[in-house]
């Protein structure tokens, strides 16, 4: 089973424009997150919209930076908070908005909803209703791309609450034992649905634990895209230099309760407002700004770039055909073969 994986020459030092451009490019991310998942909250509210929702609003540093990371041949499994994930990946807003609508140009064909967003193409798979249900497929692409000898790699998110599965502590020991192309990305907000990780976890260092499976492993402040974005590369290149697997803990923090079933009674306001004063959009556009990359202006036209690509996805949704009923049973059943004439 063991292959030659390419080694890649050393990046060159950016221009200063390169990199303002770039960092534009975050923050667009971030905005088409935020502006998406706002527009969902409005839609639910609404009953436009149904079944489960869960925003990643206030995580938008992790799913924009790791994916910045990321090249067009690896593979993203996601979380059934997945909406910036398949943004980040590139999945077109039109086809996730659909999908949220139930609607047969979704990229699920309307059959996935919120939960299960998916696109072979980018691949980006899935969405997974299951806790740490993901871990595990991860665990098999990667396996099947080592075996094929391609360069790439997969990606796979998952929250502190995923930690707590067997399917992570079973994932991990075979990714490291067989020497994967695994990017375990932890999402740690705090809280496993409502339950407090120091509850849950005796060590809440998730990172010292992951690395006793031989694995490199450290912590990133999942609030800031530019050190997620770092973290990410740094970990990317050391999988891409045969390195085996490698974990990142996140810490991040969702403004919003758990889905929006959830009434949200076990965090304190205090500590909501103590972490959206770190909002990651915030902290970018600071930075930005005192670096001289971005001015009030350009940001405002940023902003309304989005909403307007998320009005354009929300019209194109509604008017969008839902499936007939005569094919609802299609991919659920084996279709019979026609009988030879």
């Amino acid at each position: 089973m063991t292959t030659t994986r390419r080694k890649k020459a050393p990046r060159a030092r950016p221009s200063q424009s390169a990199v303002a451009k770039h960092h534009r490019d975050l923050l667009a991310g971030m905005l088409l997150i935020r502006r998406f998942e706002e527009r969902c909250v409005e839609l639910y509210s609404a009953s436009t919209i149904r079944g489960f929702v869960h925003l990643c609003i206030g995580e938008e540093a992790v799913a924009t930076g790791v994916t910045a990371a990321l090249e067009p041949a690896d593979a993203v499994v996601s979380t059934y908070r997945e909406h910036g994930h398949a943004l980040a990946r590139g999945i077109p807003v039109d086809a996730v908005m659909a999908e949220m609508y139930g609607k047969t140009t979704g990229c699920s064909g309307g059959r996935g909803g919120s939960m299960h967003l998916f696109d072979a193409d980018r691949r980006f798979y899935g969405g997974n209703a299951i806790v740490a249900g993901g871990i595990p497929l991860a665990a098999g692409l990667a396996l099947a791309d080592k075996m094929r000898g391609t360069d790439g790699l997969v990606c796979c998110f998952f929250g502190d609450g995923a930690f707590a599965e067997g399917e992570f502590h079973e994932s991990a020991n075979l990714a490291a034992l067989w020497n994967l192309p695994l990017l375990l990305a932890c999402e740690n907000n705090l809280y496993a649905m409502g339950t407090p990780l120091a509850v849950e976890h005796a060590q809440t260092d998730l990172a010292m634990r992951a690395a006793s499976y031989g694995m490199p492993a450290w912590t990133v402040d999942g609030m800031d895209v530019l050190a997620v974005e770092a973290a990410a590369r740094r970990a990317v290149d050391g999988i891409r230099a045969g390195h085996g697997p490698h974990f990142l803990e996140l810490r991040t923090y969702r403004f919003r309760a758990h889905s929006m079933y959830d009434p949200d009674r076990y965090r304190d306001k205090s500590e909501i407002e103590h972490w959206q004063a770190r909002d990651p959009i915030t902290v970018l556009t600071e930075r930005m700004r005192t670096d001289g990359e971005l001015t009030e202006p350009v940001q405002e036209e940023l902003d309304q770039r989005t909403m307007r690509e998320i009005d354009r996805a929300q019209q194109a949704a509604e008017a969008a055909p839902t499936e007939p009923t005569a094919t609802l049973l299609r991919h659920v059943h084996t279709e019979p073969e026609e009988a030879p004439a």
